[in-house]
């Protein structure tokens, strides 16, 4: 089965990524989990993405574009990036979510591709 894993840091995560004295460690951390789980052989896609205030958002209603800069919610956490795994079962997809640096702050989200349907 295919699930992504999305995974969600706050702010403070986000800015530590390049204006903090703790970036080798944020970064170091991130090293290990994408080394880790790209020799497991279960990655078929994936991406880190830039901030949330590189985001632009698009709703239509009644037919018109509703575009706005940065996400739409003012949310604690925001998507910092994802892989596309496959794997046996939920749990070896939660095991692998587990491992993710942001899990003890921010979040891991896991959800079937539509392609495991």
């Amino acid at each position: 089965m295919q699930y992504a894993l999305l995974f969600y840091e706050n702010s403070q995560q986000f800015t530590t990524r390049e204006h903090d004295p703790e970036t080798v460690a944020y970064w170091g951390a991130w090293k290990a989990y994408v080394e880790d789980i790209s020799a497991s052989g279960i990655v078929r896609g994936g991406e880190g993405l830039l901030g949330p205030e590189t985001a632009t958002s698009l709703r239509i209603r009644d037919g018109q574009h509703q575009v706005q800069d940065g996400p739409f919610a003012d949310a604690k956490e925001q998507l910092g990036g994802f892989f596309i795994i496959e794997v046996d079962d939920l749990d070896a997809a939660i095991a692998w979510a587990a491992k993710a640096p942001c899990a003890p702050y921010g979040g891991v989200e896991i959800r079937p591709t539509l392609t495991t349907m």
